[in-house]
């Protein structure tokens, strides 16, 4: 009796569909919304540990921008962090990214179709001991970028 074997072509075809559908997968989850939101939020707490408030003003959304002049933030967010809490830096964390649709920054400002919330707390040790800083901060695009806002709602 002879054993029949499969066409020559269906191994490599099948091991070419897994790999294909590994890529696409992958390359969803590296290019997905949330996570492009998350590297904002990721580099704007980097430059702020950095004491680099020029790139982290850079990374507001404009309507933050408008509230904030560049140097005064530069200024300010120096003299409240390092001034006044005494550290020269701090650690962060960023928790999982929470959707939500329609969100408005106030009530000042028309609403945003899909933000991105976090949580971020940041982590200092300064010459009053150490405390933590917890901070609601969304993520919005803008011109086809990812740009922070903050919430201004009571």
């Amino acid at each position: 009796m002879r054993r029949r074997r499969f066409p020559p072509i269906i191994v490599p075809a099948i091991i070419l569909l897994v790999i294909v559908l590994l890529l696409i997968g992958i390359g969803s989850w590296l290019f997905s919304s949330d996570r492009n939101a998350e590297e904002v939020v990721e580099d704007f707490y980097a430059y702020e540990a950095d004491g680099d408030f020029a790139k982290s003003w850079e990374l507001l959304h404009p309507f933050m921008q408008e509230r904030f002049a560049k140097t005064a933030y530069m200024q300010d967010r120096t003299h409240v962090f390092i001034g006044h809490f005494g550290a020269e830096t701090f650690t962060y964390t960023i928790s999982e990214a929470e959707q939500v649709d329609n969100w408005k920054m106030d009530e000042g400002h028309e609403s945003f179709e899909t933000a991105y919330k976090y949580l971020v707390t940041q982590h200092y040790k300064g010459k009053y001991g150490v405390f933590h800083f917890q901070q609601e901060v969304h993520v919005v695009e803008y011109k086809g970028d990812w740009r922070i806002v903050w919430d201004y709602n009571l």
